[in-house]
């Protein structure tokens, strides 16, 4: 089987050969082509061929573009600050939304005029003609009350939900319009599927009824247009307790990229107990694991991952977030022989 047909198998659960791999190689791919962390994310053909590069190099199974979390709030034009060794972040002294009264100067905007949004739709147009259908291409989109806190900073934000969730609710709808053109202008590129980011939804963060009533109704419309348009609707989201019921009921995801064990289950096993039939289950090992962790660690790590959650299909190996950007890549190779050796114990 080739990737394509190993990661379709996996989701249709029609027997694929063996667990499909992919540790999430983002801003440390720019190693490979010897790119400096802001070039690779602000060229769309540094990136591109970062990105392709990775998955040739790794064997991994797809691409999941995650560039940073600053991609789409450019398009308000929120100052970033860009870094040598680490994703580019908004500038905390030059926030969009100083504030609360701020909120109501978001509007939806022309997509088109980002600078970082066009230059992500161009990595996913190359990226779709490097793969010619090898390997899925999967376009990261941040969900609308991620890319708001950028615009004005999660704590402060999430202040405001209290203060005036009208006028952050506002807000966010406004972004969501913007949203919706640039998830169209990306199914155009021919993505297999859409991942969104929904960082909110988790337990350690708000409640599941405030997810609901501020991301969970923004994310829906999104995830509708995929489905109208028959590209499938991923999720990631590395939050704790994270909110899998709310999400599959707001976004009826194929799958689900984690890191934490879901509020409502006791331990992985659960999960897959629970989830397992309903989704295709993406992860979990903690990147952090990267730096920490002995290689002897790390393939014990995965094995595990895989005998929980590789039983009767529906996983894909990965790490739960971003492959520390710093690191090297031994990892992401032992990642990858664990998946391509070991067979779930039963």
């Amino acid at each position: 089987m080739n990737s394509m047909e190993r990661v379709v198998a996996t989701l249709m659960r029609t027997g694929a050969d063996r667990t499909p791999v992919y540790p999430i190689l983002a801003g440390v791919s720019r190693k490979l082509v010897n790119a400096s962390y802001k070039d690779w994310s602000t060229n769309a053909d540094i990136c591109a061929d970062a990105f392709y590069k990775s998955v040739k190099e790794f064997d991994l199974d797809t691409v999941v573009t995650l560039i940073d979390l600053s991609v789409e709030c450019d398009a308000w034009g929120q100052k970033l600050v860009f870094h040598e060794n680490d994703a580019a972040h908004p500038d905390p002294t030059q926030l969009v939304i100083k504030e609360i009264e701020d909120y109501a100067n978001i509007k939806k905007v022309d997509y088109k005029t980002s600078k970082r949004m066009m230059m992500h739709i161009d990595v996913c147009e190359q990226l779709v003609k490097k793969a010619n259908g090898e390997f899925p291409v999967i376009a990261f989109v941040f969900g609308p009350l991620g890319v708001l806190s950028m615009l004005r900073n999660q704590e402060d934000m999430y202040m405001d939900l209290y203060d005036d969730p009208e006028a952050v609710k506002n807000a966010t709808r406004e972004v969501n319009e913007t949203l919706k053109d640039y998830v169209n202008a990306l199914i155009d590129t021919g993505v297999n599927a859409v991942m969104f980011d929904t960082l909110f939804a988790s337990g350690s963060i708000m409640s599941k009824k405030m997810w609901a009533e501020m991301e969970g109704v923004f994310v829906k419309e999104l995830a509708d247009i995929c489905h109208e348009r028959k590209c499938l609707v991923m999720v990631h989201n590395c939050g704790e307790k994270i909110y899998f019921d709310a999400q599959i009921e707001s976004m009826n995801p194929c799958a689900i990229s984690f890191l934490h064990i879901p509020d409502d289950c006791k331990d992985f096993a659960e999960c897959k107990e629970k989830y397992g039939d309903k989704i295709t289950l993406i992860g979990c090992v903690p990147p952090p694991m990267v730096v920490t962790g002995t290689d002897e660690e790390w393939v014990t790590t995965c094995k595990e991952q895989i005998d929980v959650f590789g039983k009767g299909e529906g996983f894909m190996l990965a790490t739960g977030c971003e492959y520390p950007s710093g690191s090297d890549f031994t990892k992401a190779k032992l990642m990858v022989d664990v998946a391509k050796t070991h067979t779930p114990h039963h």
